[in-house]
């Protein structure tokens, strides 16, 4: 018992303990920043983009599509001498419309968080003090699942907010997504998500479930679940941070 308490006095608090204003390091690319380009050719930064998330006409980054790569940001300024694209350290990403993420020029953090999560009456309500999720890996190359897993680790512990994952999708109060959902696993993506108890919930994470990601043009990939079901929240990175994830999570629960 002594040697119990000894170690957890050596070694001390290791949750975050304020997991809405934790201290992200600098080198974390977060929410981007445009700045006018001035009539600058930034034609090569697009061109470097894997998925076509920058545009330029008008300047902008769809996190959703995007994978926080950087090569825009190196492109932008060892080619075209301009600090028009760049990556802040802030790891509130989540919008709860896929308009939302699109960044555009000089949108400061503040403008972008005021807009990008609408509170829903009939989500608070319900979900506030306790949700249950499945995850389900719509072929992920395991990116987002480990972050995801981390989330409920000592040092970030989702649980304490009452949020967890569960085994099965009739204990749950609805799914994450992660991958671009293969042909193989389309149908087993539908049959959890019937599985799970209404009202539930639906939230998506990565630039691959959001988006496709860099398999946005595979044949392989059937993204028809999309199509008939609502998402209720998209989590943007490649992959998800968990900060990103339960700060995401938690401002669409909380009122």
């Amino acid at each position: 018992m002594f040697d119990t308490l000894k170690s957890r006095i050596y070694q001390g608090q290791q949750f975050i303990k304020d997991i809405e204003n934790a201290p992200m390091r600098e080198q974390f690319r977060g929410l981007p920043v445009l700045k006018n380009a001035c009539g600058q050719d930034l034609t090569k930064c697009a061109q470097a983009c894997p998925t076509g998330a920058l545009s330029l006409e008008p300047l902008s980054i769809d996190m959703g599509k995007c994978t926080f790569c950087g090569a825009c940001q190196n492109v932008c300024k060892n080619v075209c001498n301009s600090d028009a694209i760049s990556f802040s350290n802030s790891y509130k990403l989540s919008a709860t419309s896929a308009d939302r993420l699109i960044i555009t020029e000089n949108m400061t953090k503040e403008e972008f968080e005021k807009t990008a999560i609408k509170v829903r009456k009939e989500i608070t309500s319900i979900f506030s003090k306790s949700l249950k999720l499945r995850q389900v890996s719509a072929g992920g190359c395991n990116g987002c699942e480990m972050e995801l897993n981390a989330c409920s680790n000592c040092n970030f512990d989702m649980g304490r907010f009452g949020i967890d994952f569960v085994a099965s999708p009739r204990h749950a109060d609805g799914i994450v997504i992660t991958g671009p959902v293969t042909k193989n696993m389309a149908y087993a993506l539908e049959d959890c998500y019937k599985s799970v108890p209404a009202p539930k919930i639906v939230i998506v994470c990565g630039a691959c479930a959001i988006s496709g990601g860099i398999y946005q043009n595979s044949t392989e990939i059937d993204r028809e679940f999309f199509e008939k079901h609502p998402v209720d929240l998209y989590i943007p990175g490649c992959p998800v941070h968990p900060l990103t994830f339960i700060n995401g999570v938690l401002g669409l629960i909380r009122k």
